[in-house]
């Protein structure tokens, strides 16, 4: 095993897909957006918003939009109501996995 000081950016550039989930999952209330989102088939703004309520809406609104940039979150328009709600794609449903570890995780350490 590796010590810090071993570690290099090389080191980290052979892991480019990792640091690339990282920067997706690492970024502040993606996690607990896509977390919230697992938990729930879909859900709108006003809901998300409450459940992740020390995160302003502007922020949540920039998240969300970068999330479905990336293909793991969906903005749902309902044609009738004009209600907009949030869902995860097939890529970010495959999240729900890590987020229960996380979650396992956190339990026990956190």
């Amino acid at each position: 095993m590796m010590t810090v000081r071993e570690l290099t950016t090389k080191d980290y550039e052979l892991c480019s897909h990792f640091v690339s989930s990282f920067e997706i999952l690492g970024k502040k209330w993606n996690g607990l957006i896509i977390s919230s989102l697992c938990d729930s088939e879909e859900m709108r703004f006003k809901d998300l918003s409450r459940t992740i309520s020390n995160c302003s809406d502007r922020v949540l609104v920039e998240r969300l939009k970068e999330l479905e940039l990336l293909n793991v979150v969906k903005r749902n328009v309902n044609p009738e109501s004009g209600i907009i709600s949030y869902t995860l794609t097939k890529k970010g449903m495959e999240l729900k996995p890590v987020m229960d570890q996380v979650h396992q995780w956190a339990d026990k350490w956190a």
